[in-house]
């Protein structure tokens, strides 16, 4: 071999070498997995398991963040529904399913410099609207702790705060419109009863009911 083509070969490795050196450095986070089955609470620290590498806080919808103002972060969480779950929670809400990759948003704060989950958060689409259900935990299970949406009476979706898996069957009969427009209040009663419904299949304690 010539000392021109060693020459050659010596720098091509060299601009290799710089080229891996300046490569940005893959993203290892991981948020607190302190509990395998439950959602977050904004009143507990307990987190839902990561089962996918977490996605970054800019994927997290501009209506989640809104609803966490004291977070510094958001893990988006996935987790897989099968088929005789979606068809038992749409048999006993009356809601629809559409996707079996369900997703939702987690939210941290990073104050007093311990990260801590502070709630979760998921949402929903009802005839083209977004509706964000933000969860608490409470002995093991899923509650909803609030609901927002733009547009929607204030007075309607207050009438979700504090209820769980085992109110979804009476959704229609306990909340009522209270100055929503009947139909858009009837679906999304049924979307929430549905989501509130795979909260718990998801991550919700065992029950003998």
């Amino acid at each position: 071999m010539n000392k021109l083509k060693l020459l050659t070969i010596v720098s091509l490795s060299a601009a290799i070498g710089l080229a891996a050196a300046c490569s940005p450095a893959a993203n290892t986070a991981t948020s607190n997995t302190t509990g395998a089955n439950t959602p977050a609470a904004n009143t507990n620290t307990t987190t839902v398991a990561n089962t996918t590498a977490p996605k970054t806080a800019d994927e997290t919808p501009a209506s989640v963040k809104a609803a966490f103002p004291d977070a510094q972060s958001f893990t988006t969480q996935h987790k897989d529904l099968t088929k005789a779950q979606i068809t038992e929670i749409e048999n006993n809400s009356g809601g629809k399913i559409t996707d079996t990759d369900h997703h939702s948003y987690l939210a941290f704060s990073t104050a007093g410099g311990t990260r801590k989950q502070i709630g979760a958060a998921t949402v929903v689409k009802v005839n083209g609207k977004d509706v964000v259900v933000v969860y608490e935990n409470k002995n093991g299970s899923p509650f909803i702790n609030e609901v927002r949406s733009e547009g929607v009476p204030a007075a309607f979706l207050a009438q979700f705060k504090g209820k769980g898996h085992d109110d979804v069957v009476t959704f229609d009969e306990k909340i009522k419109p209270n100055g929503a427009d009947a139909a858009m209040a009837e679906a999304m009663i049924a979307a929430i009863g549905a989501d509130a419904l795979a909260m718990q299949t998801l991550y919700g304690a065992a029950h003998s009911h």
